[in-house]
């Protein structure tokens, strides 16, 4: 496949000063002359992650504030506005599910009850539209990953009718235990592995509900993450028929549960997680186990908004390069063990939002680039990349006219790093030139470093790739700044204690260097781009490339 000029420029470059690079300093401002700042980055942060914000529900004050914020932020940084009707925002017609009285959560297995506690055992809930669950002594069978992969040559229901069922899987797929394996990347996390499959694929299966057990490293995150993000009301794009795309039921259980019912229905539960690793794998029924549980269910329709902003390219204007990430959070919750209630969001989102205005300040202010800039901060991503699906099913720009994206998501907020992460390594020739940038800087790239916790499918720029059009994420690396020991320290409490709870607030110790030279990276590459005739591909194993041949062909 052709590589693009500009990306083989870039590398010949990169190889070119990588003597240099060392001698470089580690904050070079960009080479139009202007200088990224931390103050604007730390004061836009600090203001939308402000409790007055409630969280930034979606569907709130906090929203209104949020897209207010941001609309008008673009503006006085020199963007025009990029939505539907000469507007700022693209509505987002949502359904909202909230689930109440919740009771008669139990199994039943070997003649006993086994009592369920909603938050504590198992959180229930539901993204299909209705007034009621009532599941009553519902089978339970377990199917390993829950995964039908017909290319990989995948059947884990093997033709069995689950219709009615309750299905229990476990999380990921095969390859996260044995990643020798190599059927789903190894350790590399496939979209098969990520629970939003799985409860499309349970829907196609029929099933009356799907409980997933979770296991933190799998997962890659805690139970306080799962009850936090799933206790509250649940959202979903408006869809023709969500019946065939919906189950009644979705459900997380925590594993010592999920152990002891295995063990009461007469199963060996690390047993059956090992026989599910092999493609000749069976659904087993849980004996006489059954389910038992209902709740009501508040469905309603809300309307929210993606901001999007616009810098009208002098050359080609229909042609763009996106930057995109999430204004949404979680909102207001339950009190936490200090009594907050607000899950402010200051790295998860508001970083990656005062990212995009801090980018939108530079293109103003430089050369006029000859493509069109197009930021857009996506709302309800944190209902699952609800805003960025429904922009990229309803795209207010071509999406055959979009050049390349970049998504940032969560930045870098404790200090400078040795390497640039690059999340979703080896899909598409961004890599060239995210390489290139950071030797800039005297930085090399690493791949992403968890990659089974499948990230290139947990944020929003999925939706855009899987429609073809080549989008990159950065990433971490090892801290080069002392004290590295306090630094790594304060990023893994973000993991375990701040990350979708209410504790994600801004922090003494912040450092935003290491955000700035992220920032410096996706807006040299995509100046350089938006000045070029260039148009990144996919590389060939991708399973996005020929989606993209397809616009190629459209362009040509």
């Amino acid at each position: 496949m052709r590589l693009p000029s500009l990306v083989t420029t870039a590398a010949l470059v990169c190889a070119g000063v990588l003597s240099a690079c060392a001698s470089l300093p580690g904050m070079g401002a960009p080479s139009d002359g202007l200088a990224f700042s931390e103050a604007r980055l730390m004061q836009d942060i600090r203001v939308i992650s402000d409790d007055s914000y409630l969280g930034r529900g979606i569907a709130t004050e906090g929203e209104t504030k949020t897209v207010q914020h941001s609309s008008t932020s673009a503006q006085l940084a020199g963007f025009g506005p990029g939505g539907e009707n000469g507007g700022w925002t693209q509505d987002v017609t949502l359904n909202r599910f909230t689930a109440s009285n919740i009771h008669g959560l139990h199994f039943q297995v070997g003649g006993e009850t086994v009592v369920l506690n909603q938050g504590q055992d198992i959180v229930v809930s539901t993204r299909l539209p209705g007034h009621h669950v009532m599941l009553d002594h519902v089978p339970m069978v377990f199917v390993g990953y829950g995964i039908k992969a017909p290319e990989r040559n995948w059947d884990d229901f093997k033709g069995m009718d689950l219709r009615g069922k309750v299905l229990v899987v476990l999380v990921n797929d095969a390859d996260f235990e044995e990643p020798a394996l190599d059927t789903f990347g190894g350790r590399t996390m496939t979209y098969y592995g990520r629970w939003t499959y799985k409860c499309e694929e349970a829907a196609r299966q029929g099933a009356a509900g799907m409980i997933i057990v979770h296991e933190t490293a799998p997962a890659s995150y805690g139970w306080a993450t799962v009850n936090n993000s799933w206790s509250g009301p649940q959202f979903d794009i408006v869809r023709e028929n969500a019946a065939a795309e919906r189950i009644p039921m979705e459900a997380w259980i925590q594993r010592n549960t999920a152990v002891d019912l295995f063990r009461r229905a007469g199963l060996d539960f690390e047993a059956l997680k090992t026989q599910a690793r092999s493609r000749d794998f069976r659904p087993v029924e849980l004996g006489d186990a059954t389910f038992s549980g209902m709740f009501d269910v508040a469905t309603s329709q809300v309307v929210t908004q993606n901001v999007i902003a616009r810098l009208d390219g002098t050359t080609h204007p229909d042609e763009s390069i996106l930057y995109t990430g999430h204004w949404d959070h979680i909102g207001v919750g339950d009190p936490d063990a200090n009594g907050d209630t607000i899950f402010n969001g200051a790295v998860d989102n508001a970083s990656g939002t005062a990212g995009l205005l801090e980018l939108a300040r530079h293109f103003s202010a430089g050369p006029r680039p000859e493509r069109s800039i197009v930021m857009i901060s996506f709302t309800a991503e944190e209902s699952g990349l609800l805003g960025s699906e429904f922009f990229a099913a309803n795209p207010v720009v071509p999406l055959d006219k979009v050049v390349a994206g970049f998504n940032i998501d969560a930045m870098n907020v404790y200090g400078r790093v040795d390497n640039l992460g690059i999340i979703g390594f080896g899909q598409s020739y961004l890599d060239e030139l995210l390489t290139a940038a950071a030797a800039r800087q005297g930085r090399g790239v690493t791949p992403d470093e968890n990659p089974a916790a499948g990230s290139y499918f947990r944020s929003d720029h999925f939706p855009l790739a899987k429609r073809g059009v080549p989008m990159a994420c950065r990433g971490g690396g090892e801290f080069r700044d002392a004290p590295t020991a306090d630094r790594e320290a304060l990023r893994s409490e973000y993991g375990t204690r701040r990350y979708h709870q209410a504790d994600d607030e801004i922090q003494p110790g912040w450092d935003l260097r290491g955000m700035i030279e992220d920032l410096e990276v996706i807006y040299w590459i995509g100046r350089d781009l938006a000045n070029s005739r260039d148009w990144p591909e996919w590389k060939p194993t991708s399973e996005f490339r020929h989606i993209r041949e397809a616009s190629d062909r459209s362009r040509r």
